[in-house]
């Protein structure tokens, strides 16, 4: 069984799914998790479209263009309508709220560095036009052709109606589940310090750059 970091970011769990979406996201998983060489991932080359079934309006590819920045490369039709915009080439941050930006960093961090799968519980606040919404996103490590886990397989389902876009989302938990070894622990819920991140997952050792998590107590 794999160890489960849990950062709880917000006052609930925003992630519920419906039965279907439950039943395909891990349909999802399990054709990750077949592609997989067993602790290692898979290549981005492996990743077939027509396996993705329902999800695929949904899906993306994600490329990592440095420590906690990503952008997507491919994106299902489902991202254009919550941003309102083709999104293709733009960073995957644009759908998380600024003030959930630095900790939504320090995840992919873990997603490539460890590596480790992400599962995100997300809600976008009601506003004019906008009714509330609520969603899941995942993302699963992949390998580029040159063999760094440089990619990722990612989707994001929501719940409620879009209303006016673009929409961007707070982070209400963060589950990072790593493919091997031991998880750091992590107790309680956390919040970022002020400032910004530079190369590394403040886990790993001492903080460097200007910012880390801490417990709250």
């Amino acid at each position: 069984m794999q160890d489960e970091i849990t950062r709880a970011l917000g006052p609930g769990c925003a992630g519920a799914l419906s039965a279907q979406q439950a039943s395909d996201l891990q349909a999802l998983h399990g054709y990750w998790e077949g592609l997989c060489a067993g602790p290692d991932v898979p290549r981005r080359s492996e990743i077939d479209p027509r396996r993705i079934g329902g999800l695929l309006s949904n899906a993306f590819i994600a490329e990592r263009i440095a420590p906690g920045v990503t952008r997507l490369r491919v994106a299902g039709l489902h991202l254009n309508a919550v941003m309102g915009m083709e999104v293709r080439g733009m960073p995957l941050s644009s759908f998380i709220a600024p003030s959930a930006r630095e900790a939504f960093a320090l995840a992919l961090v873990d997603l490539f560095e460890r590596p480790a799968r992400l599962e995100i519980d997300l809600r976008a606040k009601a506003g004019l036009g906008r009714p509330e919404m609520t969603g899941r996103l995942m993302l699963w490590p992949l390998r580029s052709d040159l063999g760094d886990v440089s990619r990722a397989l990612g989707c994001l389902v929501t719940n409620g109606d879009i209303g006016r876009a673009s929409r961007r989302f707070e982070m209400e938990a963060v589950r990072v589940l790593p493919l091997g070894g031991a998880a750091v622990p992590v107790a309680g819920p956390l919040e970022v310090m002020p400032g910004g991140l530079r190369d590394a997952w403040r886990g790993r050792g001492a903080p460097r750059g200007r910012a880390y998590l801490r417990v709250v107590k």
